[in-house]
């Protein structure tokens, strides 16, 4: 048995794994202060203190956000406040239940307040029912519906909606404004969301520090949320540098088969079978030495660099099958990037060489195809930065198309033009449209863990990965992304499970892997001779 390990230089890995081995993420807790009441709901800043409002003790309180000292405190002006925002000289608090203390009387109000004694000075409905966090945008108010599940901003003068979109997920909370996004924490998801407020996607998600989230506030650079379960007020880390940050590490071993059965009559002159040899990603890392039965040939690298361990076998006998498998321990994470598009470079920012492979056109993507350039002209805003532009063509496409396994990897144009496809036609249809307006992609593929820890997959899986100058290759699923949620589409982007082990990366087209992944073969036959190939992943829990 040979065995096959990659290695690389201490100093290449120091680099690979320097943002995900950092200690500071978006969403880290900085600091916490105990809370003044024991239902902290809504929150805002003065310039000076943090104001929390309390549904337990009907109070708004004004709490110096360095030592968590109560520094004043005055009434609510209803008997059920929740969210809270400052406009720069006045509180507004809105109340769920109009200013009335009667059960399942969701009327929601909104108060302006003079900070100093409580006075109510305005007072106007909400255009929703169930109205929760609030806040501030320099000329009109936001607030979400935790029962309609909506983002809507309104007049605070009468209360006329602006605009309004779709809630991240199912249960909004809290709402603070930062200056350029909205951030929303969500009860049941447990986690804190950056949304645009031009069309309420979804570009950042965090873990929130606790299990009820409501009050959200924005100052200093620095993200502040009070829980009502901890009942405790957290500073949480905002756009501090880290790339991505890797949790939830899953350890498991994997036997990759691939065999090749010939039916006969004839034999099977020569057959050649190539496996991609998985390397350490952000993703994963492999766990000793990558083994092979029965020993490969050789190891052959393809033009985009990936290597494969390819088994060559002559003569193959009526009845007789060829097996060549690969097994591997790994570390498999849940990898989140935290992606603000401020900070991506401009396309002029990505490296010559990284143009000239992965901008590259071919038959698989046509992407001077006229339905390609249909779609992109379609699909594209007037923004020019990179991320953006990825966004649109990803938000054209889950809007334009649905999964649909119809058999076959058909080209961009006609996956677009039928409107259906597999991963695989997702991918090839996003890196066209990516690639013809200057995105470089690529395309990765896996083996998957499919529910149980020990498990088969025969579906396995594939999916794009763009560079966006000063972030790098970034994953994006464009079938994945295919839900009604802005939370689910979002987690499709700069997002991997602990359920993949990345074999193949590439820009197709291989001249070892062709346009598959994970593996692939290719056999000379005497007349009349049938040969089945099949391949699987057999995984299993690794202690």
């Amino acid at each position: 048995m040979r065995r096959f390990r990659l290695f690389f230089s201490c100093f290449l890995v120091t680099l690979f794994l320097l943002p995900s081995v950092g200690l500071s993420y978006t969403g880290e807790v900085v600091k916490k202060h105990k809370t003044p009441g024991k239902i902290p709901t809504g929150m805002t800043y003065d310039g000076n203190y943090i104001w929390m409002a309390d549904r337990k003790t009907k109070q708004l309180f004004a709490i110096n956000p360095e030592t968590g000292e109560t520094v004043k405190k005055i009434s609510a002006p209803g008997y059920w406040p929740m969210g809270m925002t400052w406009d720069g000289e006045t509180l507004w608090n809105v109340d769920v239940k109009g200013g009335i203390p009667l059960s399942e009387n969701y009327d929601g109000v909104v108060y302006q307040v003079d900070p100093e004694d409580g006075t109510i000075l305005h007072t106007v409905s909400t255009p929703t029912n169930s109205p929760r966090g609030l806040t501030w945008d320099g000329k009109y108010l936001w607030c979400v519906d935790n029962d309609q599940d909506k983002i809507i901003q309104f007049n605070p003068s009468d209360g006329t909606t602006i605009k309004s979109f779709k809630a991240p997920a199912n249960d909004p909370r809290g709402l603070t404004y930062d200056g350029k996004y909205l951030w929303i924490s969500d009860r049941v998801r447990d986690e804190i969301y950056m949304v645009s407020p031009e069309n309420g996607s979804v570009i950042i998600i965090a873990r929130a520090p606790g299990k009820f989230t409501r009050g959200l506030a924005f100052f200093n650079d620095n993200l502040w949320a009070a829980d009502s379960q901890s009942d405790e007020l957290y500073q949480l880390k905002v756009d501090d540098g880290t790339k991505y940050r890797r949790t939830k590490a899953h350890q498991a071993t994997v036997t990759y088969t691939h065999k090749i059965t010939n039916f006969g009559p004839g034999k099977v002159k020569n057959a050649d079978i190539h496996v991609a040899i998985p390397k350490d990603r952000p993703n994963q890392e492999i766990k000793g030495d990558i083994s092979y039965t029965p020993e490969y040939t050789d190891v052959v690298t393809d033009q985009w660099g990936l290597k494969t361990a390819h088994l060559n076998r002559e003569d193959i006998g009526p009845n007789e099958t060829i097996q060549f498998e690969m097994k591997a321990d790994a570390t498999l994470y849940d990898v989140r990037y935290f992606i603000y598009p401020d900070k991506v470079g401009n396309l002029e920012d990505i490296p010559k060489d990284i143009k000239d492979q992965y901008l590259a056109n071919n038959e698989k993507y046509q992407y001077n195809h006229p339905t390609i350039k249909e779609a992109v002209k379609k699909a594209l805003g007037e923004s020019d930065n990179p991320y953006w532009m990825a966004r649109d063509i990803f938000n054209w496409l889950i809007d334009n198309m649905y999964y649909e396994m119809v058999g076959g990897w058909n080209t961009a144009p006609a996956v677009i033009e039928r409107g259906n496809g597999s991963c695989s036609e997702y991918t090839f249809a996003f890196i066209s449209m990516c690639r013809s307006v200057g995105i470089p992609a690529r395309y990765v593929g896996s083996l998957v863990i499919r529910g149980d820890d020990a498990s088969l997959d025969d579906v396995f899986h594939r999916w794009v990965e763009i560079y966006l100058p000063n972030y790098g290759w970034v994953p994006i699923d464009p079938s994945g992304g295919d839900d009604e949620l802005p939370r689910n589409q979002a987690n499709a982007i700069g997002h991997l499970s602990p359920r993949f082990l990345i074999t193949t990366q590439s820009g197709g087209g291989s001249k070892t892997m062709e346009w598959t992944y994970n593996s692939n073969d290719s056999w000379v036959t005497e007349p009349k001779t049938h040969v089945v190939s099949d391949n699987f992943a057999d995984w299993e829990p690794r202690d």
